[in-house]
């Protein structure tokens, strides 16, 4: 989370880095943290050292010190072989040679307040999902990092080795947890001061972070899910931030609203040997739940391309439910993962088949009870609610959108399947042809007719 502010970089002295570096403490967390994954170094004004690079014994931290190093940052992924690692790589060569991914939550807006608030709501949406083996550390200057352990993950999500949905897993599950955490953070941030001192610390107009009456907190605080990218980089623990001169201490992810930044002067910090990152508490598949409903909601910023979801002109006759394609007939027997997706594409399906809300509504709350978590009836007929307002006739992705039919596993094609993009249109023509059969038969029977009443005649 981000909220931009220019500020100037402090200048740390090379006598002030070799006094802060050379502690044993501080070296030795910042090469164990450091293991199996990529370092970067930053060497004041003249910015970072090549990369890749690594960090084998805690001297070489100090030794670096001593050229100048100011801070030093790791990756958020994990490494076969560090040095093996370039840009020049493509995509299937970097997962071939990624053994995992930590969840690095990075929250950051000039207000520290703010910051503090938002750390704290998402320590709880953590815990809710049954995470325990979260940590936290301030950043050095006006937010935080949270991290969750790669271990804590399943092998495999949505049928797909889990080390290898980089940098989609982390960006979902950063987009889940921003929407999950909203309506509380306007609330916190509310109950701290008016909403007129909120739009003068930000800087921003009252009408830019109160829409339609209600206020908006990520008018105030955005996710950059873009920053989430391969290589991607974070402060390491107990190293300097160069604009404050502060270091990036850990914090007591309970006592998030009572950190105080002077606490991470150097001169007060008695460092201790700590593990960021906490894989040696965690219980096998902890993070579970958290990555199946993140990859069960449906943002907005994920919603299907313009070439997958268009306007369509739906039926007036509503499609018989024997003539939908095998993809839609097994979600309708209920799910066991992926029901949030599978929620959208029903109401945009069923729409786009001809039938009216009142049967979709009917037809999804019985298709709820068959799963084997239902969803919240709150939720569907939010849902529902929502479609129905918005007056749109809108076709579900199409088939080849692997984020739905594939993952979901649901996708079992019949030989009909290979002729159409979409379920929509394989309902369309299995319709059509069912009527040409109708309009065949009709034409028929009517010739039969009147070649009986012929012979009649004669």
């Amino acid at each position: 989370m981000n909220c931009n502010g220019d500020v100037m970089e402090t200048k740390i002295s090379t006598e002030e880095a070799i006094k802060w570096y050379s502690k044993e403490a501080v070296k030795k967390s910042i090469v164990e943290n450091a293991k199996g994954r990529e370092v970067a170094v930053k060497f004041g004004e003249g910015g970072f050292g090549k990369r890749p690079d690594t960090l084998t014994y805690p001297d070489d931290v100090v030794e670096l010190a001593k050229q100048g190093a100011t801070s030093f940052h790791i990756s958020e992924e994990h490494w076969q072989n560090v040095l093996q690692v370039n840009p020049e790589l493509k995509r299937a060569e970097l997962d071939k040679l990624r053994t995992g991914w930590d969840l690095i939550i990075d929250v950051d807006c000039q207000e520290l307040d703010y910051s503090k608030i938002t750390a704290h709501l998402l320590v709880q949406a953590l815990k809710y999902h049954g995470l325990n083996c979260l940590s936290v550390k301030f950043s050095g200057n006006h937010g935080f990092h949270i991290a969750v352990p790669y271990c804590a993950f399943p092998e495999k999500i949505n049928n797909q080795e889990t080390n290898k949905n980089f940098p989609e897993g982390p960006r979902r599950i950063a987009l889940y947890l921003k929407d999950f955490i909203k309506e509380g953070l306007a609330r916190e941030m509310l109950k701290k001061e008016d909403i007129n001192e909120i739009a003068k610390r930000s800087g921003k107009p009252f009408n830019e972070i109160v829409v339609n009456g209600i206020f908006d907190p990520f008018s105030v605080l955005s996710i950059d899910t873009v920053l989430i990218s391969s290589r991607h980089l974070y402060r390491s623990i107990y190293s300097f931030n160069e604009k404050s001169g502060l270091i990036s201490i850990p914090v007591d992810a309970d006592k998030i609203i009572q950190f105080n930044k002077e606490d991470a002067r150097p001169e007060k910090i008695k460092p201790e040997y700590i593990e960021f990152v906490k894989e040696n508490i965690v219980k096998p598949n902890e993070a579970k739940k958290l990555i199946v409903q993140a990859f069960d909601y449906l943002p907005i910023e994920e919603k299907p391309k313009e070439t997958d979801v268009r306007e369509f002109e739906a039926l007036q006759d509503a499609v018989p439910e024997e003539l939908f394609p095998p993809c839609i007939k097994l979600i309708l027997q209920g799910l066991e993962d992926g029901k949030k997706r599978a929620l959208f594409i029903l109401t945009n399906f069923l729409v786009s088949c001809g039938w009216s809300y009142d049967m979709i509504e009917k037809r999804i709350l019985e298709w709820n009870k068959m799963n084997k978590e239902p969803l919240r009836e709150t939720t569907v007929r939010g849902h529902l609610r929502y479609n129905k307002q918005q007056q749109k006739k809108i076709l579900p992705p199409n088939c080849q959108n692997v984020m739905y039919y594939t993952d979901m596993r649901i996708c079992y094609p019949d030989n009909f399947c290979k002729y159409i993009k979409n379920p929509v249109n394989y309902a369309i023509r299995k319709s059509k042809n069912m009527q040409r059969q109708g309009k065949n038969t009709k034409k028929e029977s009517k010739n039969e007719k009147k070649t009986v009443i012929e012979k009649k005649q004669q």
